[in-house]
């Protein structure tokens, strides 16, 4: 899911010619701390209105932005407790079996098509399990929908805009096994949003550390009062009332419903959907309340509120491809397994019992194994099904299944934009989701001199075939709203230096009502064939975590088979000896 940015903590030194005498005195800012020669600024309110107020006093009056450079300097919070909630101790128990399971006396070749999080997943724990996985990438980076490449100037762009959750069990688990978990920056623990009736201003939800789960989240809902008046927050308190009750079996009852919907079924006011989920929409599944299911919302606030770091937020430190592909793929070749970029398949190969033969590649080499994994988007499998499978139950489900568009868009600024935070934003505009300030966010595209937005343009399906410049000018516009002191559409003010626009035509699955039925298990009825992607049956949303946790099913799926694909193995063998 994408998100939003302010600065963790920033050095402010101030320098100018006449000096500024300034009492010992003391202004904190979550978010920033701010230094003059004489004096240090420390607080705990937030960046916008509380800054202003003490440069006012400070400079009297005077534009911070004509008289003093920025120097900025990113401080994490501290790595949450995650270790001791019970879906991080599921998915770490999940994790470990793959080590414990029975060495195999004959390791499985198991093909896997697609290099995002989900093959890379299952090639892991096959490898863990005693595997020899063979990863082949159609494109020539890692990552699927988190890859990125690098400019001819050296600087990053991204298929999406991608954060991590407390609330992400198995992708924690997988950053601990690996190693890497310092390269994730968290967060300070609120959720903000752009007021869009107040522009260049932010409503947060802060939620409270001393408070243990429901009671931090409920605490955050109860002390914002500029998004839903108190009559709007008990009405919708109302609504939700079945939802804690019933559980997980009213969660999923409620997928035949869209979010506006069930809104309208359960009496809460329409403004409700306005102020908060229709940013929550788009952040979730690209699309706006009127089509996404009611069900991944309730996953979500689910996930969210039950657990006390749930909503807490993390940037990966860098690029996806290095900083999270390449650990994976480096271990994963440390035992045994094997990765092929460039290698994009052209054909499932069938014997004549209808199982996998082969995968054939575009380049015309035939790749053979004992067991095969389409993990790819479910668009691309529907493009590659044999005709035969067509309408297997199974996989016939699938047509339903269809890929949302989507478009992330980078804008580098020839100056450092002050009305950003260090976090995830959440934009509340028509045509954008979510955004971050990178130059701050990320520790590897940190700049103190100018900024970088990030921005998932959506809902994109009209925008998809437009122009790059349409879509530039149209987000300027768009940003020229949320930063109005320092963004014109003309450029009058902050001047474009480059942009990217990154256009994912089929994205996640679009979580229109009804779909759920249509999510197929990892194990598909072609004996040796198997399914890893966001969009195969977890418990979670299509996501990242539901990325990783399709590909340590899909795994385990393997591993207990292991008796019947090897017998499978040894009887093609046997084939191929007389026949020959």
């Amino acid at each position: 899911m994408p998100q939003c940015g302010c600065v963790s903590a920033v050095n402010v030194t101030l320098n100018c010619n006449n000096a500024v005498k300034v009492k010992d005195f003391q202004y904190v800012s979550r978010s920033c701390r701010l230094k003059l020669h004489s004096g240090c600024f420390s607080g705990s309110e937030f960046m916008g209105t509380s800054l202003s107020y003490a440069y006012n006093h400070v400079i009297k009056g005077r534009s911070f932005n004509d008289v003093y450079p920025l120097q900025v300097r990113c401080i994490d919070y501290p790595r949450p407790e995650l270790e001791n909630t019970v879906n991080f101790l599921e998915a770490a128990q999940l994790s470990a079996s793959f080590l414990t399971s029975l060495r195999p006396s004959k390791p499985l070749k198991v093909v896997i098509a697609g290099a995002g999080l989900a093959g890379l997943t299952t090639a892991k724990y096959l490898a863990d399990a005693g595997h020899q996985p063979l990863l082949l990438e159609a494109r020539d980076v890692l990552g699927g929908k988190v890859a990125a490449w690098k400019d001819g100037d050296g600087d990053w762009y991204e298929t999406g805009l991608h954060v991590f959750f407390g609330a992400y069990p198995n992708v924690q688990n997988l950053f601990g096994e690996l190693g890497i978990n310092d390269r994730l920056q968290w967060k300070e623990h609120s959720m903000i949003f752009a007021m869009p009736n107040k522009p260049g201003e932010f409503s947060r939800f802060d939620f409270p550390e001393v408070l243990p789960a429901p009671l931090n989240g409920i605490w955050a809902i109860l002390r914002n009062n500029e998004m839903l008046t108190w009559p709007e927050k008990v009405k919708f308190a109302i609504g939700l009332l079945p939802a804690i009750v019933g559980g997980q079996t009213y969660v999923e009852a409620q997928d035949g419903l869209t979010v506006k919907e069930w809104m309208k079924k359960q009496g809460v006011p329409e403004r409700v959907t306005d102020e908060v989920f229709i940013a929550m929409s788009k952040a979730l599944n690209f699309i706006n309340p009127d089509e996404l299911s009611m069900q991944c919302i309730l996953i979500a606030l689910n996930r969210f509120l039950q657990e006390k770091h749930g909503s807490k937020i993390a940037f990966l430190d860098g690029n996806p491809p290095e900083r999270l592909c390449a650990p994976i793929i480096n271990h994963i070749r440390s035992l045994g397994g094997e990765v092929m970029l460039n290698s994009r398949i052209k054909r499932i190969e069938l014997n004549n019992d209808g199982t996998v033969k082969a995968f054939l590649l575009s380049n015309g080499s035939m790749v053979e194994g004992d067991a095969f994994v389409f993990a790819t988007p479910v668009d691309i499998l529907k493009l590659l099904l044999p005709e035969s499978w067509k309408e297997i139950p199974y996989f016939k489900k699938l047509e339903k299944l269809v890929g949302v568009p989507v478009i992330n868009v980078h804008i580098w600024f020839d100056r450092k934009l002050r009305n950003t935070y260090d976090h995830l934003l959440f934009s509340r505009s028509s045509l954008l989701s979510v955004y971050a300030d990178m130059s701050v966010a990320c520790k590897e595209y940190y700049n103190p001199d100018q900024s970088m937005l990030e921005l998932v343009f959506a809902p994109a399906e009209e925008w998809i075939s437009r122009s790059d410049q349409d879509i530039i000018d149209a987000t300027m516009r768009e940003l020229a709203k949320l930063f109005p002191d320092e963004i014109s559409a003309d450029q009058s003010k902050a001047k474009i230096l480059k942009y990217r626009v990154v256009k994912t035509p089929r994205s996640v699955y679009k979580t229109v009502p009804d779909c759920e039925p249509c999510r197929p298990l990892q194990k598909s009825p072609i004996e040796g064939f198997y399914l890893a992607g966001d969009y195969t049956k977890q418990k979670y949303l299509a996501s990242m975590e539901g990325a990783v946790l399709s590909g340590k099913l899909c795994a385990m799926d393997i591993v207990k088979d292991y008796e019947l694909l090897a017998a499978r193995g040894l009887k093609s063998y046997a084939e191929v000896s007389i026949s020959s």
